[in-house]
Order: C-alpha cells, then sequence, then structure tokens
C-alpha cells in the first residue's frame, strides 16, 4: 500500500499534464522513498524506467538502450547503439506522438562515469525532443551531485526543469499510517526507531508489537537494520573508520565541532571535512539557536536520522550478546527501560513540528514562520544563596517574525507527570529570549499528563497539551 507523499504527486501530476517536453529532479537521501514514489506516479504511464548502476559508461547506455527496446519495440533484441546520442535518436523517431516518461534513477551513478551525459541530453531537449511529449524525470540519491552538478547555474540543464523535489523523511504523523492501530505511544516510537525514512517504515509488521518489531528489525543478526548503519556509511564514504567515529560522538551528545574533534583526536577542520560530507548525504545536520543564528559559536551538529541515533544508542553495547542470539534478551532488560530517554529528542522534534503545522494557521494568535531551539546560559543563586551561572535551553522556541511574537515550549517524554518545578524554569528561561519578540504563549508538551497544582493554574497564555494532542486531527 502507497502511503503519503500527497503534495510529491500533485507535483508530478501537473508535470504530467503539460504539453510538450519537461524535466523534473528528483532527489533525497538513500531510502527515503524516491522510486517507491516514481513507481506510484508512472504506474499506469507509458515509461521507460532505467536505474543506473556503479557499472561504467559503456554497460549503463547498454542497459538503458535495452529498457528504451522492452518499451518501444518489445521483442527486439538485436540492436545495439554506440553511443548516448543514438538511443536519444532512437526514443525521438518511435515516441510519436504518443507521451512518454524517461525515468533516470541513480542519476549520478552514470553521469559521474560520462561527464557529456547531461550536456547531451540539454541539447535533445534544447533541439530533437521540443516539440515530443516527453517528460523526462532525473533522479538520485547524492545530494551534493544533484544540487551542484544538475541543479545549479553551472549545469547544463539549468532552467530547463520545470520543478524540482527534495525527498525528505515522513514526519511523525505520515509515519503513523504504517502502524495504523498502534497507540499512540507506540506510533511515536515507531517513528522514533525510523526517523521517518520510508524504508524503515515498511519493515514494521503493524500486527506485531513495537517491542517485536525493534527485537526482529535491531536485535537479531539477520535483522535489516541489525547492519543498516555500516551498510549506508560503507556506501558513501572511504574515511569509514573516522566517519563512524564521529557518528558516535554525535549519537552520544557531543554536538559541537571543538568537542567532537576532541572526543575523535582529529583536527577540527579534519572533522569538519568529514561532517560537510555527512550533511551532503542527509545524515547529519547543522542546528544554530534560533535567536542567534549568526553567531557561529552557537552551531550544533545532530543526526538527522534518528535511526542512526537508537542504532549508535545501543547496538554497539550489545553486538556481543546479539551475536550470541540473544538480542532479545537484551532488549528487554537494557534497551526498553531507556526508550522513553531516548525519546526526549525525538519527542522535541515531533513538538516542534505539531507547534509549526498549527502555529501556520494562527492557531496560537500569531502567524508562525519558523520553529527551532534556544540554549544559552541563565544565572541562578543555589539553596545557600550562592549565585552562578548554568547551561540552559528551551526546547521549543516559535518565531512569528510578523507579528513580533514569540512561543515556547518545554517536551518531557515521561511516566511522570510534569510538576510546578517543570512549569517555573520554563518561565523563568522565557525571560532570557531576546527582546526583540513579545512572549505572548507558554506551551508544555507531557507524555504521561501533569500534576494537580496545574488544575489551580488560570492563564490563558499557557497551553497544556500531551502526546495525544499531536495526533489530533
Amino acid at each position: 500500500m502507497f502511503i503519503g507523499r500527497k503534495r510529491e504527486l500533485e507535483t508530478l501530476n501537473e508535470f504530467y499534464a503539460k504539453d510538450g517536453i519537461g524535466m523534473t529532479v528528483i532527489y533525497g537521501r538513500r531510502r527515503i522513498g524516491k522510486s517507491t514514489l516514481i513507481a506510484e506516479f508512472v504506474k499506469d504511464k507509458k515509461t521507460v524506467f532505467y536505474t543506473a548502476t556503479k557499472v561504467g559508461k559503456n554497460r549503463n547506455l547498454e542497459l538503458f538502450s535495452k529498457q528504451v527496446l522492452d518499451v518501444l519495440m518489445p521483442g527486439i533484441e538485436d540492436i545495439s547503439f554506440p553511443s548516448t546520442e543514438a538511443v536519444f535518436d532512437f526514443i525521438n523517431k518511435n515516441i510519436g506522438n504518443d507521451k512518454l516518461i524517461l525515468v533516470i534513477d541513480e542519476l549520478p551513478y552514470w553521469a559521474e562515469k560520462d561527464p557529456a551525459l547531461l550536456s547531451v541530453l540539454q541539447k535533445y531537449m534544447d533541439t530533437v525532443w521540443k516539440d515530443k511529449q516527453l517528460k523526462v524525470i532525473l533522479c538520485g540519491s547524492a545530494l551534493s551531485f544533484m544540487e551542484n552538478t544538475v541543479l545549479s547555474e553551472k549545469s547544463p540543464l539549468f532552467g530547463r526543469r520545470d520543478s524540482q523535489i527534495k525527498l525528505e523523511a515522513f514526519n511523525y504523523l505520515d509515519s503513523a499510517e504504517f502502524v495504523p492501530d498502534y497507540s499512540n505511544e507506540d506510533k511515536a516510537i515507531c517513528y522514533g526507531i525510523t526517523g521517518g525514512v520510508a524504508k524503515y517504515l515498511s519493515m514494521i509488521n503493524p500486527k506485531k508489537s513495537i517491542d517485536d518489531n525493534i527485537i526482529r528489525l535491531f536485535f537479531k543478526t539477520d535483522g535489516y537494520l541489525y547492519d543498516e548503519t555500516r551498510n549506508l556509511l560503507t556506501q558513501e564514504f572511504s574515511d569509514l573508520s573516522l566517519v563512524n567515529n564521529i557518528v558516535e560522538q554525535i549519537a552520544s551528545g557531543e554536538n559541537a565541532l571543538n568537542a567532537i574533534a576532541a572526543k575523535t583526536g582529529e583536527k577540527e577542520q579534519t572533522v569538519l571535512y568529514s561532517l560537510e560530507k555527512l550533511m551532503s548525504v542527509g545524515l547529519v545536520e547543522k542546528k544554530k539557536c534560533i535567536t542567534d543564528e549568526k553567531n557561529k559559536k552557537k552551531t550544533q551538529y545532530i543526526l538527522k536520522d534518528s535511526m542512526f541515533k537508537f542504532w549508535y544508542s545501543f547496538i554497539p553495547k550489545a553486538t556481543s550478546v546479539i551475536e550470541m542470539g540473544h538480542g532479545e534478551t537484551y532488549y528487554k532488560k537494557v534497551v526498553k527501560p531507556l526508550l522513553h530517554s531516548y525519546m526526549g529528542s525525538v519527542f522535541e522534534d515531533m513538538c516542534r513540528y505539531y507547534t509549526l503545522m498549527k502555529g501556520i494557521t494562527g492557531e496560537f494568535g500569531c502567524f508562525v514562520t519558523s520553529v527551532g531551539t534556544w540554549w544559552g546560559t541563565e544565572n541562578i543563586t543555589d539553596k545557600d544563596g550562592k549565585a552562578r551561572s548554568q547551561s540552559a535551553d528551551i526546547d521549543v522556541v516559535a518565531l512569528s517574525v510578523p507579528d513580533r511574537k514569540v512561543i515556547i515550549g518545554e517536551c518531557k517524554f515521561r511516566n511522570e507527570k510534569i510538576d510546578k518545578g517543570v512549569y517555573d524554569t520554563l518561565i523563568q528561561r522565557g525571560k532570557l529570549i531576546t527582546p526583540k519578540y513579545k512572549l505572548t504563549k507558554y506551551i508544555f508538551f507531557s507524555l504521561s499528563g501533569y500534576t494537580d497544582w496545574f488544575s489551580k493554574l488560570s492563564d490563558e497564555d499557557v497551553l497544556l497539551l500531551t502526546l495525544d494532542s499531536l495526533y489530533e486531527s
């Protein structure tokens, strides 16, 4: 069953409905669902669908030509094409007045070995095919290649595309559609262990419990996700040891460049180079303090894929036990008691998404334009009267630039109810937010609800939400 991607399908259908030659570019990290999206879109349309591989220029041309022949002249096998131009000419002569979709998936594998491919494609779109009903879809997982070589101003194809789609992971609401009968807590955990990545979500058996799925996928040697991080990093990086070490440090909570460098024993410039490569393949992202984005010192590197965070949090320490066949026991005794703690940062992401989604519609009394986090220092007084400073953060900070308003929030994915202490802390930290914005709302998000103290609180600027609130339509 195909799930989600409604906006993307609408974009593709609009692209297909236009007359004449057209091109769209679809890109995104591996396992995100690009090929599945394209397959859904073309399922009832005449299509040449070729997926390039790492086999070199000539072999890709040969395999592509076979796909073209199978669609335009099925049953003919003794034709070969000496060049890309020759097969493109064949398409021109045999397409007639039909509308044809031409998909080249994993384009970088072919284009990197055939630097002229994009220029040839541009020439045919501008001249030979310009009056044809041909729709070209170029797709790739190498984000840097797709952005710098296919989409940039330097690309031969610049200005030719009708649209582009950067496919991201599913949000927590779309992810829940894969497990419709789960409780909201288990839906959230499902999102937390898959990161909303389409391939990983498709591996979840909705008829099995979330615990059974985690054990089967992560804590058995034949589980799909047991070796997934190594497989992905091996495909993308030659300096695997360093990259693995960097990801491990980020997963453990080291988010600053200097701290990661110190932990890995490498120079900051060396670590930065690997971090930029990790960002280019969509595994790491750079996070800035939302009210101080120009401050380079306030930059954190975080894992964009929470499956990676889950894996690095639990699997390396369990490898020996898993390989001896006791992964299920390890999960039940060691991992399960820590799940709520692990879900803390995932829940914060969910709450930020919810706040932006609702804030865009003006539900909080202003038009929210961006949501992020804030961190800095605060001055406090100890019980013995001594003043000191400590690090502080605010989980949810929603800005309304047009209204010059700010909304802040605190998130707790715990079995304990939120108490007055959590309320007092958020109120106090709200005073640290820049006076450029007027603070208008305080939102609390709780897995387990609130203590009786809140029943006496009558403040319209305070919103008390639960996990269930996030899943209400």
